[in-house]
């Protein structure tokens, strides 16, 4: 029987007082595992532009909430953290939620519960991070911001900030159901 151990951190509660620590936890893994490739989560662009920086010389993509999200027609993505981004060799990727999409328009017209939806549902089984950290792998893929032919890590959070860490190998979704979540770097445990 082959079997490796690895460490897993573990926040008591989610949330992003836990972005700071979530992201060198991140650098140290990424230096150690030898990955490339950084996939953010960001609404304004502040874990972003952080992550940008701290991770700079790594392909740092950050993707954000999708024009529209909160008010109509409207980007919550700031000039200012764009600008640090964009500045710490970072790239933003602004499209349509991969598990969510018109989906959502037709849960909150007609009360019907759809399939992206469900799997939207089920990844939060594990905290709204890995919901996240998933359906932005997906979303950059599809961009082809990020390669599918290696692992990349994902961050994303439980409101604002950052809590989750996942190691993925990603797939376009297309390809759904080639995407395999490899390894939990750290998570809230509590949320």
């Amino acid at each position: 029987m082959s079997c490796f151990e690895r460490k897993v951190t573990y926040f008591k509660s989610a949330g992003k007082v836990n972005t700071d620590t979530l992201l060198e936890v991140v650098r140290e893994y990424v230096e150690k595992e030898d990955i490339e490739d950084i996939v953010v989560a960001s609404t304004t662009g502040e874990t972003g532009a952080k992550a940008a920086k701290i991770l700079k010389g790594c392909n740092v993509v950050v993707v954000t909430h999708h024009v529209g999200f909160q008010k109509p027609g409207e980007a919550e993505l700031k000039e200012e953290f764009k600008q640090e981004i964009l500045n710490d060799g970072g790239k933003i990727f602004t499209g349509t939620h991969a598990l969510s999409s018109i989906e959502r328009a037709i849960r909150k017209d007609f009360g019907t519960l759809q399939p992206l939806e469900l799997i939207a549902n089920v990844f939060r089984l594990m905290g709204e991070g890995t919901k996240v950290c998933v359906e932005i792998v997906l979303m950059a893929a599809d961009a082809g911001l990020i390669p599918v032919d290696r692992d990349v890590v994902a961050i994303a959070g439980t409101g604002r900030g950052a809590d989750t860490a996942l190691r993925i190998k990603p797939a376009n979704s297309a390809r759904f159901f080639d995407l395999k979540i490899r390894e939990v770097i750290a998570k809230p445990f509590d949320f």
